[in-house]
Parts: C-alpha cells; sequence; structure tokens
C-alpha cells in the first residue's frame, strides 16, 4: 500500500526505529543544520524537531539519509529492486511471441495504467486558504550555514508548464525568501524550469509565469523531483511508478496548475518575466558556497495548506549529507537506462566525495580498441550527465563500488599522457573552479588493460592474488590458531 502523505511515511520510520522527535526548541537558524548534520555523518535517524523557535509548526529533516531510509520511501528491499522493475516494463517494448505471450502482458499494461496521476476536486493541501495576512517568515525555513544569504527553502517541488505543449513540469530548485511573500527562484540555466521561462520570454505574449511550490508529501512524489529525467516526461507518472499508485493531483486555488493533493504546504504565485534579484550565496552540496548570482523572483499571492502542517526540509553540505543517499537511489535506478544506450556498461559508482558531478567510475566490457573513450563521449551526451567532470573508465572485473580498488588498479594501469583525454563543454552551474558560468572542461581517464590495438605490445600484468585451495586451507588452520 502507497504512503498517501508525508504522515504515513513519518509513522513507517518511527516504526521502523529511523525517527527521533526532538521535544525542546531548537532553532532554524544554524542550529538544526547542525543537528541534522552530525546525525547523518553519525548514521543517525531522521529528525522531527516538534518545536523549533519562532513557530507552531513541525520540521521534518534526514528523511532520505540513509540506504534503509531510501528503502523505506521507495517501499522496497533494496532499490536495485525499482531498477529490476524498470527493465521489466522496458522489455514490454518487445513484441511478446505468440498469444501466450501476449496474456501475459495484460497485467503489466494494466498496472501500467494505474501510475497516471489522476485529479481531485477536494484536498487536503487546500484545508486553510490564504490570500491575505500570510508571511513567509511564518514558517520555520532554515537558515543552513553562517554565509548563506537568508533562509532557503530546500526541499520544494516546483510545479511550471511548456508554454509549447503544456506539459507540466516538477523540479527541485532552492528558493531564498526575501520577504514575507518573495522569494529567489534557483532556476540554474540547464534546468526545464528555467527553459519555461525562456521560452515564454521568447514568445514575449505575457509578462508573467505561473509557478506553484509544493512542500512536503509522500516519499516518492517528493523525490521525483529531483530525478534526471528527459524533458516533458511528467514526473508525476514517474512517482506512479515509484509508489505503484498514481498520485491525486488538485488545481491550484488562484493560478492555472495542479499540485500533489496531499501536500503539506502549497505556495501558488507568479515569476515576472525579466525581473531578476540576486540570490545566495548559498551553502551548496559541493561542500563550498555557491556564490551570490541574478536570479528570477517568485511572489507568492496565495498559500495552502492542511490544518496541521509538518515542514520538511533538507541541508547540503560537505559530504556525505542527505542528497548522497538520494543521489545513490538514482545511480541504481537508471543503471537500466543507461544500460539501454550503452549495454557494455556493467557498473556505475559516483562515490559521496565527488558531490555527483565530480566523478563517475565506470566498469565496462571492453569490446575493441578506444572503447573506454567511446563510453565516455557517450556519458557526456546523456542528459545530466554531462555534466560529469571526471569519469574514470575500468574493466568490468573492477567493483566501482569499492573506490579503494578503482584507485589502486586505475593508478595502476594509466600512462597519464595516453590516458588522460580532455574536452570541453558544458559543466555544472555550481562548478566555482570552471573558466566559465557554465562551461569549462571535462576529464576522462581510461584506466582499462590496454591492447596491441592501441599501441600497447607489451605483456600485460596479472593481479597478484592466493590461489582458491590454499585459502581453504589457511581458513581452516587460521581458526586453529585462534586468529
Amino acid at each position: 500500500m502507497a504512503y498517501q502523505n508525508l504522515r504515513d511515511y513519518i509513522r513507517s520510520l518511527e516504526k521502523s526505529k529511523e525517527l527521533k522527535r526532538i521535544s525542546f526548541e531548537v532553532d532554524p537558524v544554524l542550529e538544526i543544520t547542525e543537528f541534522a548534520d552530525r546525525a547523518v555523518k553519525q548514521g543517525g535517524p531522521a529528525l522531527l524537531f516538534e518545536k523549533p523557535k519562532g513557530s507552531a509548526m513541525p520540521v521534518l529533516i534526514n528523511a532520505f539519509a540513509s540506504t534503509r531510509r531510501m528503502e523505506l520511501a521507495m517501499e522496497v528491499d533494496s532499490v536495485d529492486e525499482v531498477a529490476a522493475r524498470i527493465v521489466e516494463f522496458l522489455e514490454m517494448g518487445k513484441k511478446p511471441d505468440g498469444f501466450l505471450g501476449k496474456l501475459k502482458l495484460l497485467p503489466k499494461l494494466a498496472e501500467a495504467g494505474s501510475f497516471f496521476p489522476k485529479t481531485v476536486t477536494k484536498a487536503p493541501c487546500q484545508e486553510i486558504v490564504k490570500t491575505e495576512g500570510f508571511s513567509l517568515f511564518d514558517y520555520p525555513v532554515l537558515q543552513c550555514w553562517p554565509e548563506d544569504g537568508g533562509r532557503f527553502i530546500t526541499l520544494p517541488m516546483v510545479f511550471s508548464r511548456n508554454p509549447e505543449t503544456g506539459k507540466r513540469n516538477c523540479g527541485m530548485y532552492r528558493m531564498q525568501i526575501y520577504d514575507e511573500r518573495t522569494t529567489g527562484m534557483h532556476w540554474q540555466t540547464h534546468k526545464q524550469g528555467a527553459e519555461h521561462y525562456r521560452r515564454l520570454t521568447a514568445e514575449g505574449k505575457t509578462t508573467r509565469m505561473e509557478v506553484a511550490v509544493s512542500i512536503g508529501c509522500d516519499p516518492a512524489t517528493m523525490y521525483s523531483a529531483i530525478l534526471p529525467l528527459p524533458p516533458d516526461l511528467d514526473e508525476m507518472l514517474i512517482a506512479g511508478f515509484l509508489r505503484g499508485e498514481g498520485v491525486e493531483m488538485v488545481k491550484c486555488k488562484t493560478i492555472d496548475l495542479e499540485v500533489p493533493a496531499e501536500s503539506e504546504i502549497v505556495l501558488e504565485g507568479y515569476v515576472n518575466l525579466g525581473e531578476l534579484r540576486t540570490e545566495g550565496p548559498f551553502g551548496d552540496h559541493t561542500g563550498f558556497y555557491s556564490l551570490a548570482d541574478d536570479y528570477p523572483v517568485f511572489h507568492v499571492t496565495c498559500i495552502t495548506e492542511r490544518r496541521d502542517p509538518i515542514y520538511a526540509t533538507t541541508i547540503v553540505g560537505p559530504p556525505p549529507m542527505e542528497d548522497f543517499y538520494m543521489g545513490k537511489a538514482i545511480e541504481r535506478i537508471f543503471l537500466p537506462l543507461m544500460r539501454l544506450q550503452l549495454p557494455e556498461v556493467r557498473d556505475i559508482c559516483m562515490p559521496a566525495e565527488g558531490v555527483f558531478h565530480n566523478l563517475i567510475l565506470v566498469a565496462i566490457r571492453k569490446s575493441y580498441p578506444g572503447h573506454a573513450r567511446k563510453v565516455m563521449s557517450a556519458i557526456w551526451g546523456l542528459g545530466q550527465a554531462m555534466f560529469s567532470k571526471c569519469i574514470v573508465v575500468v574493466d568490468e572485473d573492477v567493483d566501482v563500488q569499492n573506490v579503494r580498488e578503482v584507485a589502486w588498479k586505475a593508478l595502476n594501469n594509466i600512462d597519464p599522457e595516453r590516458d588522460i583525454q580532455f574536452t570541453l563543454g558544458p559543466v555544472d552551474s555550481l562548478d566555482h573552479a570552471s573558466r566559465l558560468v557554465n562551461y569549462g572542461s571535462k576529464m576522462g581517464v581510461d584506466a582499462t588493460r590496454k591492447w596491441p590495438g592501441e599501441g600497447f605490445t607489451r605483456p600485460w600484468p596479472g593481479v597478484i592474488a592466493m590461489t582458491p585451495d590454499v585459502k581453504m586451507r589457511v581458513d581452516e588452520l587460521w581458526k586453529k590458531a585462534g586468529l
């Protein structure tokens, strides 16, 4: 049974001893961050602050901050189960053989139909409607780090519409609170929200762009907002796939957009095309402060919420943080999709220290000279994987989940001048080291065994390893020695 809302998930966390309630006052300015950072670094639980300073609204943080919590969020024993379900549905695209094959396909087709979003007319997120007399400062929004430009909403689901196709998009973009009714909208240039903004501006038919923001929902729906999906693939459809049940959506009160009906809080409003304001600095997932820059301004015209809302948030900063576990799940879930285009890829790993876009380790089944370089180029052409600053490609017998093994074998296998490749292209907006904002260089490392066809004619040495029979004999002797 899918979680209906955030409360269902909180109950599940508590039942699984993955939640700690904090019953005394803690300040959303810096103190909650320090709690959350210590908890995730020490393998601690999710935290529910019942008395945040200055607000009667509880604050939930670290809800995804462990492998176990990601499994609970997806309602699986392992996120690899989600990947296996994706493979099943990919195979539905293959024409089934014979009458029996077609019959076996019917249940999957019926299941797929259940994933679609469902529109409702009455929703818990609209129990209270505020069009006057509200302030964003009434909410326990965090100032995460000492040099942040202010308080930031960090776990919002931001809804906009493609002006050309009319299709919905949901992304997660931080929002700096400027005053009672305005925030920044951190639409980095490569994101779909920014693309919708650009298209509307180019059309010149309107001066405003409607935007809705949902805060707090069932975990799969919240998680869907960060997934690296193709443009115009509805995140709410993918949320339905993840949770095994379609997301109920309700039309906003003052704008022509829909939001998840089970949201805790919804901000309705608009962005003025051409209106920019300085946003930041912000302590980011790189572990450094992203610099202040100009971004669009979101004007809140209406807030709807539950009668007793819970404010869901997160922090980012020096890894590992909660976002590492969310990103690790993406790595496992989307591996089958990568292998659909690159079947030679056996596994990938994005280590915490690489903060997602700085390092990808890739194991391949090498089949021809230059194969590793082909894979690098292909990954740089795959959606948000284009931001990968460094790609290290190793042979399939290397366990890329074991970063120590990768470092050992890769550093032994490379001749730097021969095996390192540089290229120029788009880079993550948060890359503070690039020569220009959004544009810089990337590096690929071919750490595979070299073949004669690649100009390597010397023998390639074997890896030192003890024989299995000796290992078995010494296992018994080891026990006998009491070691």
